[in-house]
């Protein structure tokens, strides 16, 4: 078999691995919308939606995985390549645990629908915060798609929004409970659900980092973003 033939065989392998990647992404993607209807409408049946998208993310990270170790096992790849797929298997790790995230989030509302609370927590905070987080999935993907730097640097700044967001709704969740003790209990599965929502925006974050790690080389987890910005000018 001649090199070339070899090269164009691997090439459609790691097309259809990074395929792969990006439906597992769309099915998470649709998995956080699905757990955000059912905070924002208090919906049974969307908590219900997202246990069972959860059962087909877990098995799709489990054959994507097998299928990055047998790319790796038969040609082992070096150099960027190998850098390639080593992104492709973070990427993989980040959006299943996105996807545990949002099962959480489902888990929690519907805590909080058998507690009968749901009409009077202080929800709309979370529903901006929940959709920041969404959106910042879609962008990271979109990035990832591209191998997009620009859009990956963007991303990082963006998740500190979030963060904000969810630092500012903990201090009215605090004050919230201290008003009427009787909405402890609901409050803490609403805190629960708004940390939750702050690790998607992290791993969408690490999404970014791992667009320059792929672009450039760059390992920049724990990097401050003015380094980042100065390291890719």
């Amino acid at each position: 078999m001649t090199e070339k033939h070899l090269s164009s065989q691997f090439d459609s392998e790691l097309n259809s691995v990074s395929a792969r990647v990006m439906e597992l992404g769309g099915l998470v993607e649709s998995q956080i919308r699905q757990a955000i209807h059912a905070l924002s409408h208090f919906s049974l049946e969307s908590v219900k939606q997202v246990a069972v998208m959860e059962n087909r993310i877990n098995a799709m990270e489990v054959e994507i995985d097998q299928d990055l170790s047998t790319i790796i096992a038969r040609r082992q790849p070096t150099a960027r390549d190998l850098r390639l797929l080593m992104a492709f298997s973070k990427a993989t790790a980040n959006l299943e645990r996105m996807g545990d995230e949002a099962s959480k989030m489902a888990r929690m509302v519907q805590s909080i629908i058998e507690s009968g609370a749901s009409r009077s927590l202080p929800t709309m905070d979370l529903r901006v915060a929940a959709d920041l987080a969404s959106g910042l999935l879609r962008k990271a993907l979109d990035a990832f798609a591209r191998l997009d730097t620009t859009a990956a640097v963007a991303i990082l700044k963006e998740d500190d929004l979030i963060d904000q967001e969810f630092d500012g709704f903990v201090r009215k969740l605090i004050t919230y409970m201290m008003e009427d003790p009787r909405t402890i209990s609901p409050s803490l599965d609403l805190l629960f659900l708004a940390k939750a929502i702050e690790r998607i925006g992290d791993h969408s974050k690490n999404l970014a980092e791992l667009i320059i790690y792929l672009v450039k080389g760059m390992d920049v987890r724990h990097t401050s973003l003015d380094q980042i910005e100065s390291a890719l000018l």
